[in-house]
């Protein structure tokens, strides 16, 4: 019976062999020229990634140098990368290099272009909306500034401070003090938004009549806004942007 037994399943090996063994030996190929490949693609990346940034630290060199020609040319071929994070971060310094030439228009063209291409990353067009929004500040109507960023005024978001000031300037233009004056107070008890725009939103919540504390380096309470503080949040107003 045992003779039979391994016979029978000598016997149905072979016929398994015969029926499935071209494919499994094709599968074993496929997968061994996939696996290799993959490897390729991603050393290919790796090196392209390297080139990458080599590029984009000479474009922050030539900018430290003060030389925008030269940082703009370096970008030239990183505004076409295949990774999205090095291609928008050359299309954004395009268009900073663009606002320090005072070439207004060409800056702000760049910043929006950022903000409508859905391939970005999000935090770049953010950022990108940020920016020209303060560009623009100065020529646009309030309620267009408040549509546009108030989905980032709000705390939490990472650029509530700068979007939450222009939307809260943008109520005081459209003479809702009522709306501008809690936004403010936010900022100022807000300790992730940048300290100069906090020691602003205080000045700016006491001349709304809202009591605001600033907490210095050692957490302690510093300064408390008050009618006192008006002279002082006019010259501020004007840095706002």
């Amino acid at each position: 019976m045992r003779e039979v037994d391994d016979a029978v399943r000598e016997d149905d090996l072979k016929n398994f062999g015969r029926r499935y063994g071209v494919w499994i030996g094709l599968a074993v190929v496929v997968g061994l020229a996939s696996l290799a490949g993959w490897i390729f693609y991603n050393n290919s990346l790796d090196e392209e990634s390297g080139v990458r940034s080599e590029e984009y630290v000479a474009a922050i060199d030539s900018v430290k140098r003060n030389n925008l020609d030269g940082a703009s040319k370096a970008l030239e071929s990183l505004e076409g990368a295949n990774q999205k994070g090095y291609q928008a971060a050359a299309k954004l310094m395009q268009a900073n290099i663009a606002l320090e030439k005072q070439d207004a228009k060409a800056a702000i063209a760049g910043y929006q272009a950022i903000v409508v291409d859905a391939d970005l990353p999000e935090p770049f067009r953010d950022l990108a909306l940020i920016r020209q929004t303060t560009a623009e500040f100065d020529t646009l109507k309030p309620q267009e500034v408040i549509d546009r960023l108030k989905s980032l005024a709000v705390p939490g978001n990472p650029w509530f401070g700068s979007a939450g000031e222009m939307v809260a300037l943008s109520y005081l233009n459209l003479n809702k003090a009522d709306l501008a004056g809690p936004l403010f107070a936010q900022l100022a008890k807000d300790d992730t938004v940048p300290p100069t725009i906090r020691s602003r939103a205080l000045q700016m919540a006491g001349v709304q009549g809202i009591d605001a504390v600033e907490l210095d380096t050692d957490g302690e309470i510093s300064a408390t806004a008050t009618s006192a503080d008006i002279s002082a949040s006019a010259a501020s107003e004007g840095e706002a942007e």
